[in-house]
């Protein structure tokens, strides 16, 4: 029996489908993120009282800033999964970068963007 050293193009294609559709989200869900951080206008403080007033600034500001670390995760969520779409094209998805044996599929439908087996990953620690 040949060890297979890649996944096939029908493979591939269902791996494209599970990528672009955790993509979309991950956008949608970076556009809401960057929307409530950018957003100066709604849910501000004038009707409050003085007291309570600095109190929820300061609560907004802290939710904003937990907002905009979000935000950046998910930039980098969404370049990972862009890159593995480009693997994708060039065949070479789902292929450890440490020692070439193929990624478990199990492990590539829950970590699509994954370029290293649970044994790479386990070593790199």
């Amino acid at each position: 029996m040949t060890k297979k050293t890649r996944y096939s193009d029908e493979e591939l294609e269902e791996f494209r489908a599970l990528i672009q559709e955790k993509l979309e989200k991950a956008q949608r869900e970076y556009e809401e993120l960057r929307s409530y951080v950018s957003n100066s206008e709604g849910n501000d403080v004038n009707d409050t009282s003085p007291t309570f007033k600095t109190l929820e600034e300061g609560a907004t500001t802290l939710s904003k800033e937990e907002s905009g670390r979000l935000a950046q995760r998910q930039i980098k969520f969404i370049q990972h999964l862009q890159a593995a779409l480009i693997r994708i094209e060039n065949k070479t998805y789902g292929i450890c970068r440490e020692t070439g044996k193929l990624i478990p599929k199990e492990r590539l439908r829950a970590v699509p963007h994954a370029t290293l087996t649970i044994e790479a990953k386990n070593t790199q620690k």
